[in-house]
């Protein structure tokens, strides 16, 4: 393979053009007639017998052509960017095989690639970490918690249901005196004050005692489903049985039966190590997301809109994997809340727009300051992943190619370099003074500030795949001599 011509045509667009020397392509071309000689028919041999040469005769010689190209079309494509000193962020377009034949191929198209970055102070940026405390109330609420979860429902006969309790009903719904889909149950256990229902139902079964039957009167909301919202509505309830929670005491015992602990000083001063660790965690965060958000505000770059547009794909992947491990799919969870797609994949342009400016700067830092993964970080990197996911390190190795793995270090190191340098101190960040407004001026332009993103640590990012060429009925093609 080699790079003809790499001219740019736009912003972070380039056209380029690449050869594919005659060795390579007849090695491609071979493979290609291997692949698919079982499934060619030749009079004289048995199938998938005949020699290349007499196929070719009798087919003509480009048969294996396509086939051909879809085997050194990606390798040439990553083969020219690495030449030409470019990274892909989306598949090259509008390609074109300008000619295919014993010589080789040649073949043109579009490459958007990373943009040119430039980055403002790096070294001693500042941010604030939240003085840590843990109070008692918290711990408390710890150990209330510890006491819902092993609480017991306990049948009451001698009283109302009250918010808290736990009710056993019957019900039935309708509108305008005809019963609707959806609106009727029997045995069915609520928690009295969870807002489960719609608004008015729990209420007014509050106050009723088992054995009750009655009607309740509600409206739908008006962003309930169509069919239904706003429209006024009768329940008919049969209410069988009241429960209340029954609370253990907490004393030692209890202890015992909930944690590993023998006494409840033991289990207190545990639960505080555990909030103390939880925002420590959450304050070296916020300190993260602060010296995001200086560097990136010092960053300069024109970026392509499909670094946003792959970052958003991702974000909606992860989320729609989270929703089926939950036994729910996308199009389900968006007709329940209501939204669009195209409103759904909005929440996430924001920390989109966030994750590859932070990325673009934190490799700009790599470069700069010369941070180059060793031999032994990579491995470690490696045996990191098998660890996380019980698998073997060579499969691993198979799974995400190094280059990857040191691309994703780079990034590491830099964040490392940033807080090593960083100017942080103990306390709460001051608030932004208000830009003072004079009525006779005209107002200062706005500026969106950028929160990072989530700050989990990625996979490292593909490299974005090279399609197979969609334009080779353009080819010329030369006959063989």
């Amino acid at each position: 393979m080699s790079l003809k011509s790499c001219e740019k045509a736009e912003t972070n667009v380039y056209q380029v053009e690449v050869h594919v020397e005659a060795a390579d392509f007849e090695a491609a071309v071979n493979k290609a007639y291997l692949k698919n000689r079982k499934r060619i028919n030749v009079p004289g041999f048995r199938k998938g017998k005949a020699p290349r040469a007499i196929v070719e005769r009798m087919y003509g010689p480009e048969i294996f052509y396509e086939d051909a190209i879809d085997l050194v079309y990606p390798e040439a494509v990553e083969a020219a960017m690495k030449e030409a000193g470019h990274t892909l962020v989306a598949p090259p377009a509008d390609v074109e095989i300008v000619s295919v034949g014993k010589e080789g191929v040649d073949f043109k198209f579009k490459a958007t690639v990373k943009p040119e970055v430039e980055i403002g102070t790096y070294k001693g940026l500042k941010a604030y970490k939240e003085e840590i405390k843990v109070e008692a109330a918290e711990v408390d609420a710890r150990i209330e918690e510890l006491r819902d979860r092993n609480s017991r429902m306990v049948t009451v006969e001698d009283r109302a249901a009250k918010d808290g309790d736990m009710v056993e009903i019957d019900f039935e719904g309708f509108v305008g005196g005809e019963a609707f889909d959806g609106g009727k149950a029997e045995n069915y256990n609520l928690t009295l004050g969870s807002g489960s229902f719609i608004p008015g139902f729990e209420e007014q079964i509050a106050g009723h005692n088992s054995g009750d039957e009655f009607e309740i009167a509600v409206k739908f909301p008006e962003d309930y489903a169509p069919e239904l919202a706003g429209k006024d509505a009768t329940f008919k309830i049969k209410l069988h049985e009241i429960k209340e929670k029954q609370l253990p005491e907490v004393d030692d015992e209890f202890v015992k039966d909930v944690s590993e602990f023998e006494t409840l000083d033991e289990l207190k001063k545990d639960i505080e190590e555990n909030i103390r660790k939880e925002k420590e965690h959450h304050a070296d965060h916020e300190v993260d997301d602060q010296l995001m958000e200086e560097l990136v505000a010092g960053l300069k770059a024109e970026i392509p809109e499909v670094m946003y547009e792959n970052r958003v794909n991702e974000s909606v992947r992860n989320f729609e994997s989270r929703l089926n491990s939950q036994g729910m799919t996308l199009e389900a969870y968006l007709q329940y809340t209501g939204m669009d797609m195209e409103k759904f994949r909005e929440g996430f342009r924001a920390q989109a727009d966030m994750q590859v400016k932070g990325r673009l700067a934190l490799e700009k830092v790599a470069e700069l300051e010369g941070l180059v993964p060793t031999d032994e970080d990579v491995e470690a990197e490696y045996k990191r992943y098998a660890d996380t996911y019980n698998m073997d390190v060579e499969t691993v190795k198979k799974v995400i190619p190094a280059e990857d793995i040191k691309d994703d270090l780079c990034i590491t190191k830099a964040v490392e370099f940033i807080k090593d340098n960083a100017d942080v101190k103990t306390g709460k960040k001051p608030a932004k003074k208000a830009a003072k407004a004079d009525a006779a001026e005209k107002p200062a332009k706005k500026t969106a500030s950028k929160k990072t993103g989530d700050g989990e640590k990625k996979a490292p990012a593909k490299k974005a795949a090279a399609k197979k060429p969609a334009a080779k009925k353009t080819a010329k093609k030369e006959e063989e001599k």
